[in-house]
């Protein structure tokens, strides 16, 4: 932070170095500091001791104390902040979209910050000249750029708002959008032959040519995050850029994945359906198909390890993943709603059919499963997709810790790893895995609504209108019926206070 800022905050009588020595953050935002130390905290209506043994290394953290205090002093300045991300097509116009627009990024600077943070859209795919026509009459922007907005508001962990997004929010943040169809990973151009260009990893790797030149050469992490389609563009290229930085020269930066709802099985369907559509292909038949219509690429370490022509497996996290390089936190819904629509489990509002419940349960069960060995994860039980760039992101909680604070804690175990090879740290968890067995067993899971109505539903009226049987469940599980209700309203007990502030 520049000296003129601190001496600023000196005038203003606002910065207390006091006795804040044992390492912990003593500021609270918007409130008095909560620090029962007699008579002195009484008198101090308001104060806001702030700590310095922390600084080093963690200048964001600081920093957003500082955005916090000024703009509790100053709401309204609050306002006059740009919080957009802006527009830049690409200059290298050979690289474009699927109908040869060309393609391009959002991107909003954050000169103090040496974290960037590239996010990649989600927004499934098309795999033949049939489905990618009804694609682009009914979803144009999803392949070409020429009706993109000039500015995008950042929302979740692309929010500039420390209240919204707490540990990222000061990063240079980029929004790429999906327009080339093919889960990130196509190579090929438009030509007479081919309708429609698919240059998913090639958009990426000109993305971060053109960022280089705007600040990314001096970047001490990258952050390559993404949801849904994205989140499975992370795991096929997150190695991929890490390599095009170090043979740039940049062997500095550490790259690292985040990817969110893009973890899929290649499982059995729960009704078998010929590959017609996107949404009615098994997933496997789908990827199968798209890889060879976009020339699609996947990274060399998991290439070699199916035979040829058996590239498709690298789409599915769980057989990818013990492939990468780069660390990676995967975030995935336990009873994620891609995967139900993929495997034929249609929730239209009528109660589920009993094998539909197992089934269910049982998808729940396999991702758990294939999460065991991921190092670094947050899976929530909840019915729902894709979470980072929601604003409601930080509400959910597994086993009493946020999304953003377990993102948090993994920071922290990277940066104390590459110091002095610690182990992970204590009291800031990082493979959270809710073990419950239903959708929405996780009290702090998305609030549902019913689909005809639109109105909201509570954890037991949901799993009514599926058709979930009480008497039954709590046979199952060796509890009586009212004790299993309670369960489900209130959730388990957690001191969510002690979990917050054991990492500060």
């Amino acid at each position: 932070m520049g000296t003129a800022a601190v001496h600023l905050l000196l005038l203003l009588g606002l910065l207390h170095a006091g006795p804040g020595g044992e390492g912990r953050k003593g500021w609270r935002r918007r409130g008095p500091a909560v620090r029962e130390r007699g008579e002195a905290a009484a008198a101090a209506a308001e104060s806001f001791p702030l700590d310095f043994t922390a600084v080093e290394g963690n200048m964001d953290s600081f920093m957003a104390q500082i955005k916090s205090l000024a703009q509790s002093l100053y709401p309204c300045s609050a306002q006059a902040l740009p919080h957009d991300l802006r527009l830049h097509l690409l200059h290298n116009a050979s690289v474009t979209c699927n109908d040869g627009s060309p393609a391009g990024y959002y991107l909003k600077e954050s000169k103090g910050s040496r974290r960037w943070l590239l996010f990649l859209e989600g927004g499934w795919y098309c795999f033949n000249r049939e489905n990618c026509d009804t694609r682009y009459d009914t979803m144009r922007r999803l392949m070409s750029s020429r009706e993109w907005p000039a500015t995008r508001v950042g929302t979740g962990i692309l929010s500039s708002q420390p209240e919204e997004n707490p540990h990222w929010w000061n990063a240079n943040m980029v929004f790429i959008p999906y327009c080339s169809s093919d889960v990130w990973s196509g190579a090929s151009s438009k030509s007479e032959k081919n309708e429609y260009a698919f240059m998913g990893a090639l958009i990426i790797q000109e993305v971060i040519k053109e960022l280089v030149g705007k600040g990314l050469s001096t970047a001490k992490v990258l952050l390559l995050a993404g949801s849904s389609a994205g989140g499975t563009g992370v795991l096929l290229n997150v190695d991929r850029v890490a390599e095009q930085l170090e043979e740039m020269g940049y062997q500095g930066i550490q790259v690292r994945g985040l990817a969110d709802s893009g973890w899929f099985l290649d499982n059995k369907q729960y009704r078998r359906t010929d590959c017609i559509d996107t949404i009615t292909c098994a997933p496997t038949e789908a990827i199968r198909r798209g890889i060879r219509y976009w020339n699609g690429i996947v990274p060399e370490r998991c290439k070699l390890q199916f035979k040829e022509g058996e590239e498709w497996n690298c789409f599915f996290g769980y057989k990818i993943y013990p492939t990468l390089r780069c660390p990676v936190f995967v975030v995935q819904w336990l009873f994620d709603e891609a995967q139900l629509t993929v495997d034929n489990v249609h929730l239209t509002g009528q109660p589920v059919q009993e094998g539909q419940w197992l089934y269910i349960q049982n998808l729940g069960r396999e991702l758990r499963n294939t999460l065991k060995d991921v190092t670094a994860s947050f899976a929530p039980a909840c019915l729902s997709h894709e979470i980072i760039t929601r604003n409601h992101w930080t509400d959910i909680q597994v086993k009493g810790t946020s999304l953003p604070r377990a993102l948090h804690c993994w920071d922290r175990s990277l940066h104390e790893s590459n110091k002095n090879g610690k182990a992970p740290l204590k009291g800031c968890p990082i493979h959270l895995i809710d073990s419950c067995p239903w959708p929405h067993c996780n009290p702090s899971c998305p609030t549902i609504r019913d689909q005809f109505t639109g109105q909201e539903m509570n954890v037991i009226q949901f799993l009514m209108h599926m058709g979930f049987d009480v008497q039954k469940m709590a046979q199952q599980q060796g509890l009586e019926p009212s004790k299993l209700l309670g369960m489900l309203s209130s959730g388990p007990h957690t001191d969510h206070h002690n979990h917050l502030s054991s990492c500060a």
